[in-house]
C-alpha cells in the first residue's frame, strides 16, 4: 500500500503538464489567428 501515494503525485504531475500544454497550445493558436494565418485543407 505504500505506492499509492506515488500513483497519485504522478496522476498530479500529469495532469498539471496537460493544462500546461493546453495552455501554451490555446495561446499559439490565438496568436497565429490574431495574425490572420489560415489553415489550408489539401483535399
Amino acid at each position: 500500500m505504500k505506492r499509492k501515494p506515488d500513483l497519485l503525485w504522478v496522476l498530479v504531475i500529469l495532469f498539471s503538464l496537460g493544462v500546461v500544454t493546453t495552455g501554451y497550445t490555446q495561446s499559439l493558436w490565438e496568436r497565429d489567428s490574431a495574425r490572420g494565418v489560415t489553415v489550408q485543407s489539401f483535399d
